[in-house]
């Protein structure tokens, strides 16, 4: 495939997308402008990533540092300007590396984790780094995820957001989470907009609702996303490129 046939590929894809936000948003009596379309660019290169620039996406998730901060060499050497959304199970070790590059942390669920980026990120940076505080809406932090009311304080939601918002280096920005594989979308997304109600009244300034993937993002919309996160729909199935 040459590079302008999947320019013209990404574009196609880009305004579906963005009419089925678009959609949703006027379905729930919302402003397409509320929503920001968040592109996953996991497993694809960077001059994906670059083409969804030049085309106006500039929300860019990845979810492995690995093949993140690579990445976001390559584009700043471009001049490309994306905002980069670490949304990926988040290892303390890493800490460091993302909060050279990431923009946003979607996936903070513990105070450990939230003191290590915080540390992270008063030496790497000279702006707080924006987080969200991962959700289990399930209350399995098996999976990922803060817990509301969790008997271990180290993943109880309110401990965590109170922690990000304490901290000197980060920002509390809101709230992210997936729908369990085994819950209805329309249950998962009511429960984090519960959550992220009353978070809201604990933070007044933590307004960001991360929510919703290619398959369920009316969903998520009509409960109250503010950020959807965008892969196959966008980018396509990644065994199919070449």
């Amino acid at each position: 495939m040459t590079v302008a046939d999947r320019r013209t590929q990404l574009a196609t894809a880009r305004q579906e997308v963005l009419d089925r936000i678009a959609r949703a948003c006027a379905a729930a009596g919302r402003e397409s402008a509320e929503v920001t379309l968040v592109a996953i660019t996991k497993t694809y290169p960077a001059s994906d990533v670059l083409l969804l620039a030049e085309l106006g996406v500039t929300d860019v998730g990845e979810n492995r540092d690995q093949e993140a901060a690579p990445k976001a060499a390559a584009l700043a050497a471009a001049g490309a300007r994306v905002r980069w959304h670490f949304v990926g199970q988040l290892q303390r070790n890493k800490a460091r590396s993302v909060a050279r590059y990431a923009d946003v942390v979607e996936s903070v669920d513990s105070v450990r984790l939230a003191a290590a980026l915080d540390r992270a990120a008063a030496e790497e940076r000279s702006a707080p780094l924006d987080v969200l505080v991962q959700i289990s809406v399930d209350g399995d932090a098996a999976r990922g995820g803060a817990v509301a009311g969790a008997g271990d304080p180290d993943r109880d939601l309110w401990r965590v957001a109170d922690t990000v918002a304490a901290a000197d280096g980060l920002r509390l920005a809101g709230v992210m989470a997936v729908a369990p594989l085994d819950w209805e979308p329309d249950r998962a997304f009511a429960t984090l907009s519960a959550l992220a109600a009353r978070l809201t009244e604990r933070h007044p300034g933590a307004t960001v609702v991360s929510a919703g993937m290619s398959g369920d993002l009316e969903v998520a919309v009509r409960h109250g996303a503010t950020h959807v996160r965008i892969g196959s729909s966008l980018l396509g199935m990644r065994n199919t490129l070449r």
